[in-house]
């Protein structure tokens, strides 16, 4: 059994073609029995994400809708919500300092290595961070996370 965080960069995959997508989709697909795990700020950000696309052009308005759609069903069905507490808030601020990331970036981090502390303490899978944002990944390296980049497979 695996189990995977995926930051928004990963996980926009899902719904987005781009460099990545092919990887992610199989990686996420129900029938592979991945434990999957997203920061509950990745809404957010994948709608923020999904709406730029819509705004620049790069994805029509129905097809934008049709992603927030498979995404917010997604979140119902599939993902397994990492809560955001005070304290994992506090560890997101000491990361962002620590390593130099943007506000979300440190969020999901402590909450990717909050997680992996849990797993780690129950022995039952390997826990991998999935991102394709190079400095969230340096981070995560930085602090004994596992990684995998889906640019890495086109």
């Amino acid at each position: 059994m695996a189990v995977y965080f995926l930051d928004t960069s990963a996980a926009v995959k899902r719904y987005v073609q781009e460099t990545g997508s092919w990887w992610i989709r199989n990686l996420t697909n129900p029938a592979a029995g991945h434990f999957l795990y997203v920061a509950r700020i990745t809404d957010v950000e994948m709608t923020a994400a999904i709406a730029r696309r819509r705004r620049l052009g790069s994805l029509s308005i129905a097809q934008a809708g049709a992603a927030l759609n498979r995404c917010a069903q997604d979140f119902a069905q599939e993902y397994r919500i990492a809560g955001i507490t005070i304290p994992l808030l506090r560890q997101a601020a000491q990361l962002a300092d620590k390593h130099v990331l943007r506000a979300y970036d440190a969020v999901q981090l402590a909450a990717a290595v909050d997680l992996n502390a849990q797993w780690v303490a129950t022995g039952i899978g390997i826990f991998t961070l999935v991102s394709a944002d190079q400095e969230l990944n340096a981070a995560a390296a930085a602090e004994g996370l596992p990684i995998e980049d889906p640019n890495l497979h086109p």
